[in-house]
């Protein structure tokens, strides 16, 4: 099985993307996971039209049967395991390449929105085992890291490949090697579910607000 991660490069004038840098740290360990799975990770540029580009680029190279993108929440607590991508930009600053699209569909025609086909809950239990703060979101906001998920959940809708959105904190808030952690817990049970050897599970974790 090919799983396929992905993490931003650095933005807004900042040294490091910590989405990459947790990227990174979990290609370096998954070796010492003995999994059978190949892993393939790769960088995208902060821009709307650049990184849904790369990502079909990758996805018709390496045709994955799991899919995580990575990005960077600067103001979360937890990583947070994205449900909802809605199609609508509406960017506060400027991408990479300068656009700042407002009001403004991800895919024209598109549904209105799409759900993560990842196994959230199963995943929200396995990551809570490593002991780093986590939570189920029901935004990824309006920005890149929602258009790359929408474009990613619109390019997938047909198929049986399980593919998401994960976001991850600050590193002051989350060290890089937690949030590594804590994806090498998405992929691990995502992939166990596609392949069938695990079910999601029923559990709690909605908002009352």
């Amino acid at each position: 099985m090919k799983v396929l991660v992905t993490g931003f490069e650095p933005f807004d004038g900042a040294a490091v993307n910590e989405s990459w840098e947790a990227v990174r740290c979990l290609r370096a360990a998954w070796a010492d996971e003995q999994r059978a799975e190949e892993l393939v990770v790769a960088r995208l540029p902060v821009s709307f039209r650049g990184a849904p580009a790369l990502l079909h680029r990758l996805l018709a190279e390496h045709s994955p049967q799991v899919v995580v993108c990575v990005g960077l929440a600067a103001g979360s607590r937890a990583v947070r395991l994205e449900r909802v991508a809605v199609n609508v930009v509406d960017a506060r600053i400027p991408d990479a390449a300068g656009r700042a699209p407002v009001d403004e569909p991800v895919v024209a025609d598109g549904p209105v929105a799409y759900l993560s086909s990842l196994p959230l809950k199963a995943a929200l239990a396995s990551v809570r085992g490593t002991g780093v703060p986590v939570a189920v979101s029901n935004t990824a906001g309006t920005y890149v890291c929602n258009a790359t998920f929408y474009a990613l959940a619109h390019a997938l809708a047909a198929t049986d490949v399980r593919a998401g959105f994960v976001h991850v904190p600050a590193a002051d808030v989350v060290p890089v090697a937690g949030s590594a952690r804590a994806l090498a817990a998405v992929v691990r049970t995502a992939a166990d579910h596609r392949a069938g050897r695990i079910d999601d599970l029923v559990l709690a974790a909605g908002t009352e607000h």
